[in-house]
């Protein structure tokens, strides 16, 4: 993780519950897209993220290390970048509690794929330097999945 990840606070809905009570498997990955969305924006903020210059989700991989449960409190979700190529980069993610509210858990931990896309084109894109620029400057280690251990 890069010294000082971004942290994005994410509220959940009473309808993420399922019948177990706990967050939805399917809901996390919509907490991660919530995430993820502002993350760019926070990011980006002189409008990088155009829909001309299109990111599309070509993969995500979820680790569940916890049940969450509802609760009008937001979940913190750690976000920065663990890889980058010349048309994609990979964003890790760790949901967890934020400091002072619950019991200090991670639920989840994950790594989404981002593909660059020229929306008119209809075709992949190279990274421009603005964004090698900003994405670089998020990059940390790998997102601590099962896999990397």
């Amino acid at each position: 993780m890069p010294q000082v990840p971004t942290e994005i606070l994410v509220p959940l809905r009473w309808s993420d519950m399922d019948a177990y009570g706990h967050v939805n498997n399917v809901q996390f990955v919509r907490l991660l897209e919530d995430a993820r969305v502002a993350m760019l924006i926070e990011w980006f903020p002189d409008g990088l993220g155009r829909l001309d210059r299109g990111i599309v989700v070509a993969r995500h991989e979820i680790d569940y290390l916890a049940p969450l449960e509802y609760r009008p409190e937001p979940v913190a979700v750690d976000v920065w970048v663990t890889r980058m190529g010349g048309g994609s980069y990979d964003i890790g993610y760790i949901v967890r509690d934020p400091e002072g509210v619950g019991p200090g858990l991670r639920y989840a931990v994950a790594e989404t794929t981002l593909a660059l896309f020229d929306v008119s084109a209809g075709v992949s894109r190279r990274m421009e330097p603005q964004e090698r620029a900003v994405i670089a400057s998020h990059l940390g280690e790998p997102a601590p999945l099962r896999r990397h251990r």
